[in-house]
């Protein structure tokens, strides 16, 4: 089967990011011991003994390794309103049309195999992989998808940037934090992809800030800052920390596409959000309706914005 120059480019550039990260490990300090690195219980911070950051070739914290999100109690996975007053993101009115829209009429991109994109893999319950070197920052998920994003000093992005699931995304080093801009996104009104698990919408004007840091061997941190004007009435700050999976671990095959043979089954919008700010079955006795629910089902939302 032939393949396209842009396919052979893209497989390209993932194998030299591989290569080049696997140089980069080889030549750092030697791993902690395994008994150190061991990840008791999924979900959880590690609590032995702190071992120290990993550093790259070029002197920096290295983000590489299967990370596995660490679950605070009380708040709603998926949800980028998760630290928001009742889980509710900052909508404007254009947003609030929007998020009525996506729950009526948008089946979640993610369940027929559409490119989650950025933010939203960021907010995602799954574990994913980082394989990073001085100059190229890739993040692998489930669904058979990454993203990579360039890291240097003094770049720019350019005067057209194509709209993508992932944007374009540049990123410096502040100190010992990696922050990537994230630019030239997709827009709910046309494209199907959604803010997060919830059905929120984003825009082609949002702009995604990332502030990824590594305080010690087991530990992940990310501080992010979505500003979207189109359809929220402020930026949104989202927060949140994984946990190192035990070493020689990392992502697998994903036949996300073996879903879509019952895809004309699958209705629109999130589901029903519960209180707790969780869609679908995230909550306690949730009950889907056999109808996607009308504008009246977010009279709370009005009123609260």
């Amino acid at each position: 089967m032939k393949r396209s120059l842009a396919a052979w480019l893209c497989a390209g550039s993932v194998a030299a990011l591989a290569v080049t990260a696997a140089t980069a490990y080889a030549q750092q300090a030697a791993p902690p011991p395994e008994e150190e690195s061991s990840v008791a219980t999924p979900g959880t911070l590690h609590t032995g003994p702190k071992v120290a950051t990993p550093l790259g070739i070029d002197g920096k914290p290295d983000l590489s390794g299967l990370w596995r999100p660490v679950r605070t109690p009380g708040l709603p996975g998926g949800n980028m309103g998760k630290d928001e007053p009742n889980f509710i993101l900052p909508f404007n009115a254009v947003g609030l049309r929007a998020l009525v829209y996506s729950q009526n009429h948008t089946v979640d991109p993610e369940s027929i195999c559409i490119l989650g994109g950025i933010p939203r893999h960021n907010a995602s319950g799954l574990a994913f992989e980082i394989l990073h070197t001085p100059e190229r920052f890739g993040t692998f998920y489930n669904y058979n998808t990454h993203r990579v994003a360039t890291i240097g000093a003094n770049l720019s992005f350019p005067a057209r940037i194509e709209q993508k699931y992932f944007g374009t995304g540049l990123g410096h080093w502040e100190g010992d934090v990696l922050v990537i801009e994230t630019r030239g996104l997709r827009d709910s009104s046309s494209d199907h992809i959604w803010l997060d698990e919830n059905g929120n919408p984003t825009s082609s004007q949002t702009v995604v800030i990332e502030r990824w840091s590594r305080p010690d061997y087991h530990t992940l941190n990310l501080a992010m800052t979505i500003t979207d004007p189109k359809y929220y009435t402020r930026p949104i700050s989202f927060n949140r920390t994984w946990t190192r999976a035990d070493r020689g671990q990392g992502q697998g095959e994903y036949p996300c596409n073996e879903t879509n043979n019952a895809a004309e089954h699958i209705g629109p919008g999130a589901g029903v959000i519960g209180p707790d700010g969780n869609r679908g079955f995230g909550y306690t006795n949730a009950v889907l309706p056999d109808a996607p629910p009308g504008p009246e089902a977010y009279a709370d939302v009005l009123d609260k914005n």
